[in-house]
Parts: structure tokens; C-alpha cells; sequence
């Protein structure tokens, strides 16, 4: 039978400090790739964590603040600049690392999401569909998705009339017509193929 809500079963799995990691922002054509590495308190952590792709914003934001309430975190950020210049996997690789090693605690192991784990100096496993499954990864995914439309409503400031505050940079049709309409701008991913057929005007 499927388990419908994530638990700390791969947590306990290992001796010592765990933290779960997990990343927004692969599919965007514009904005940073955001990961997040945290680390929950087992007797004293939010109830309700899930995978933030099964959350509405409201309750993702709650989560976020009572996750940074009890728990330690670390972020990492990949720009679109370093994204174009490795790819959008290394790049994220590259935040996940970084979210890790600014943990203030640093972890024996960390619980990654998906099939591809850094190079780091401590031990890792990947897990299909992480933030279902680990309430580690699944806090990561809240962290690293609230932190992420943060600074994408944060990019509608500074380049207004691409409406990032709607759709956070992903491929929508709104952010298509916006793009053939006004051309790219400095944070979009230049070697995704939409924005290389829109360049900067």
C-alpha cells in the first residue's frame, strides 16, 4: 500500500545528524535554481509537511516560518548565469552542495531528492520522490520553493511587464507571450531554447 505522507523512516535509518535536500526552480526559463538542506528537530517539528507541490502558497509560507522556527536550515542558490554555463542538473548539484555546507550543524548524512547526489564530504542517498516519502526532504522542498517565488516576486520589481509574481519563471503560456513580446531579460536562462529564440532586446 502507498504511503500517503511522508515520515522519518529514512531518517532513522542512520546513526548521528540527518538532513533532507531538495531544490526549486529546475524547469523555469528564467530565475536562480534555489536548494534547501534541513535538518528537523525529531520531537519537536511542524505538523503537515509534505512535498510543496501538494501545498497551496498559504500553507507553504506558514510551514516555512515554523520550519525556520524549529528546525536548522541552509540555502544555495545557482544563478542563471552559472546555469547556462554548466546546465541546469550540474547547477543544481552546485546548490544543493552549497545549501548543505551552509547548515550551521554540519550533518553525517544527507537525504537527497531524486536519482543524483553532490560530491560532498559526508554520506549521501538519493530518493526517488524524496519530499513524499521523507518529512526531511519534504521540509527542504517547502524551504527552497517559498524562498525561490521570493526572489522571483523580487524579479518583477526590477524587470517589470514579464508578470514573474504570476507564474515564477516557468513556461507558461502568459510567460511565452511575455517573452516573444518583450525579448528576454538578464535572468533568463539564455541556453533554454525559448529564451535563445527570444534574445535580449
Amino acid at each position: 500500500m502507498k504511503k500517503k505522507f511522508p515520515d522519518f523512516l529514512f531518517e532513522t535509518a542512520y546513526k548521528g545528524i540527518v538532513c533532507g535536500v531538495d531544490e526549486a526552480g529546475r524547469g523555469p526559463l528564467a530565475g536562480p535554481v534555489v536548494a534547501a538542506a534541513v535538518i528537523l528537530n525529531p520531537s519537536d517539528y511542524p505538523l503537515g509537511l509534505n512535498d510543496s507541490k501538494v501545498l497551496n502558497s498559504n500553507k507553504r509560507e506558514s510551514l516555512f516560518l515554523d520550519i525556520a522556527r524549529t528546525s536548522i536550515f541552509g540555502i544555495g542558490i545557482a544563478e542563471p548565469e552559472e546555469i547556462d554555463r554548466l546546465n541546469i542538473l550540474h547547477a543544481s548539484l552546485s546548490a544543493m552542495k552549497r545549501a548543505i555546507l551552509n547548515l550551521t550543524t554540519l550533518p553525517d548524512v544527507a537525504l537527497i531528492d531524486g536519482n543524483k547526489a553532490p560530491i560532498l564530504p559526508l554520506k549521501t542517498e538519493c530518493i526517488i520522490k524524496g519530499d513524499s516519502l521523507s518529512l526531511s526532504i519534504a521540509a527542504a522542498s517547502i524551504i527552497a520553493k517559498v524562498t525561490r517565488d521570493k526572489l522571483m516576486l523580487e524579479a518583477e520589481n526590477r524587470f517589470p511587464g514579464y508578470e514573474f509574481e504570476a507564474h515564477k519563471g516557468y513556461p507558461t503560456k502568459l510567460h511565452l507571450q511575455k517573452l516573444s513580446l518583450l525579448g528576454s531579460s538578464p535572468i533568463h536562462r539564455k541556453s533554454f531554447k525559448p529564451v535563445r529564440l527570444n534574445p535580449l532586446r
